[in-house]
């Protein structure tokens, strides 16, 4: 069987586009791809889970011995949860696996990649961490001026940061209830179903 390179590319959400990580792992693939057969994955998708349909079907021909090596633009395309990504260090060099980051100029295959990877991994969880607080932060700043966005009113127009989209489907998928995630996010009900019908369409 002959093994393919992984291109994997992801956004956080339906309105984003992976468009501009493109150029950079193409030229790449022209400098050293050559004669590997190449297979791209995208997701739209939060970086707070693994389990995002793309990076599933990735990981299946991974485990089927199909895939050489896993191309990302940068290591928090890969995720931004610290356990996810070392667990996934762990297993690709048992596997066999290569793994490059083209902007981070991260090779997983050397002791110092390894090093940086794990880095990384960390920093992208905090990163992830203190958007998260500047979100809420920002959220109680306007409700206690009194200002609301997002609501149910026909043709309203909805003033979401693809953090705050985020921030919605990371607490569905950790199976907090639709009035909780609203209460926690400063939104209605209603924003809450239609972020989330939003995701499951992208």
């Amino acid at each position: 069987m002959t093994k393919q390179i992984a291109v994997y590319c992801r956004v956080s959400s339906a309105s984003q586009a992976t468009a501009s990580q493109k150029p950079d792992l193409q030229r790449w693939l022209d400098a050293f791809g050559e004669g590997v057969p190449v297979v791209w994955y995208e997701d739209r998708y939060t970086g707070r889970t693994m389990d995002r349909p793309a990076w599933n079907r990735l990981m299946s021909d991974l485990h089927a011995g199909k895939i050489a090596k896993v191309v990302v633009w940068r290591l928090d395309r890969l995720g931004r949860t610290a356990r996810g990504l070392t667990t996934l260090f762990d297993q690709l060099p048992r596997l066999g696996v290569g793994l490059v980051s083209v902007k981070d100029g991260l090779d997983l295959e050397t002791a110092t990649g390894r090093l940086m990877a794990n880095v990384l991994a960390s920093v992208a969880q905090y990163e992830t961490e203190i958007r998260g607080d500047r979100v809420r932060a920002g959220q109680q700043i306007a409700r206690n001026r009194g200002t609301r966005w997002g609501g149910s009113q026909p043709g309203r127009l909805l003033f979401l940061s693809s953090e705050q989209c985020e921030q919605i489907v990371s607490l569905h998928q950790a199976g907090r209830s639709k009035s909780s995630i609203a209460r926690a996010c400063g939104v209605s009900r209603p924003t809450v179903y239609r972020i989330l019908k939003q995701h499951d369409s992208s």
